[in-house]
């Protein structure tokens, strides 16, 4: 979607178009008054999880993400439904609508309207608008050399829904990634604000070298991450090495792979789950190297327990990752 929009007219001038496609950002931003800035994006998505209402609340947080990677607070949400013409129980949408709109509610945002059409695909998710102070905008374009690097959730989702689909994990043993996508990263970004975050994105269906290779060019820097500090999901880098790969880790691959260098052997199977595309991942955090050890308490004690330091932000070499 991006290499589209970069495609398209930039438009006509507007000094309070802050934020658009050009950084790869999460969501769009543009300045309404010198105190308020306008903060939009969508996402959708096909069912990873069995459960109807989990798929909706996923979906929800999932698209919520985007607006607190960027420091904002969500206010409207707008449904977005694609729904097969006959085949399933119409009440599977009432649980998913359910699921989500509870989720929304959780992060004091209103659902007030959205879309639906006919496709022989289920899909679901949200457009979402909020809002922040100008200043106090988090893009990914503002990393520096010597920040830190953190990342506040495991890695595997979509191994995992993967291996789900297939029959080769039960529900029960994915319980802890599916509460995982649940969770909103509200709490995760004021932290992150309080410990002086420069830049910011969430980890979703690039992979988490996709999303660092768009950091790191928008910032015009290298991102050094250590392959044995990457937080992962229990069975995930087994049940990738086994072949239970999404289609979406093999194209993130493609893309991002020449990006990215590797140092040392990091392993196929952590390979894998660096470039497995995510589903409500967490946030890949850039914060000053003297403030990333109390913002790591911080984030641990707010209940963020699988957070890690994964890496250091370099001057720009020839790859925009390096891995090992």
């Amino acid at each position: 979607m991006h290499r589209a929009l970069q495609k398209l007219p930039a438009g006509p001038a507007d000094p309070d178009f802050m934020i658009g496609p050009e950084t790869f950002d999460d969501a769009g931003v543009v300045r309404i008054s010198d105190d308020l800035a306008l903060i939009q994006t969508v996402d959708f998505f096909t069912p990873i999880v069995d459960d109807p209402r989990d798929y909706g609340q996923i979906a929800a947080a999932n698209a919520l993400s985007d607006v607190y990677a960027m420091g904002g607070t969500p206010r409207t949400a707008l449904n977005l439904v694609c729904w097969p013409p006959s085949g399933l129980d119409p009440g599977i949408l009432g649980e998913i609508l359910a699921g989500g709109t509870d989720k929304i509610h959780e992060a004091g945002c209103r659902v007030v309207g959205g879309h639906s059409i006919q496709d022989e695909e289920l899909k679901f998710g949200y457009a979402v608008t909020g809002t922040a102070h100008p200043d106090r905008i988090v893009s990914n374009a503002a990393a520096g050399p010597g920040d830190a690097v953190l990342l506040t959730k495991p890695l595997g989702t979509g191994i995992l829904a993967t291996a789900l689909k297939a029959g080769a994990v039960t529900a029960e043993e994915i319980a802890p990634a599916v509460a995982s996508m649940k969770r909103l990263s509200a709490s995760a970004m004021e932290v992150a604000l309080e410990h002086g975050v420069k830049a910011a994105t969430d980890v979703t269906g690039f992979g988490l070298a996709g999303h660092a290779v768009q950091l790191a060019d928008a910032s015009g820097v290298t991102l050094a991450l250590e392959a044995a500090a990457l937080p992962r999901f229990e069975g995930a880098e087994a049940l990738a090495l086994e072949g239970h790969v999404p289609g979406g880790g093999g194209s993130n691959r493609d893309h991002f792979g020449p990006r990215v260098a590797f140092a040392g052997e990091p392993g196929e199977g952590t390979v894998r789950l660096a470039f497995d595309p995510q589903t409500s991942g967490g946030l890949l955090l850039c914060l000053p190297a003297d403030r990333a050890e109390d913002a790591l308490d911080a984030l641990i004690d707010r209940g963020w327990t699988r957070t890690a330091r994964i890496g250091v932000v370099e001057p720009r070499g020839e790859a925009a990752v390096r891995l090992g």
